[in-house]
């Protein structure tokens, strides 16, 4: 098991970085030109993977609450 894996296998989602990370693996590329933009288009792909079983629950629920979080941060300035 790597370093930054759970003890499932499951690679830790913990920045909007690791959620792009996940999205390129399945050939999603993410640039809106704004950062909120950027999170939406990030939030309806991993929908999409989800519903198409792709990701499994850990990676997406982890990625869900990065993003809701930077959305958090992004609002508060």
């Amino acid at each position: 098991m790597q370093r930054d894996e759970t003890p499932g296998g499951v690679p830790q989602i913990r920045t909007v970085a690791d959620v792009k990370a996940l999205l390129r693996r399945y050939g999603i590329l993410i640039y809106a030109g704004s950062p909120l933009d950027d999170l939406v288009l990030m939030e309806l792909e991993l929908e999409d993977l989800w519903e198409e079983r792709l990701i499994d629950r850990e990676e997406y629920l982890m990625a869900k609450t990065v993003i809701r979080q930077r959305r958090r941060d992004l609002s508060a300035t």
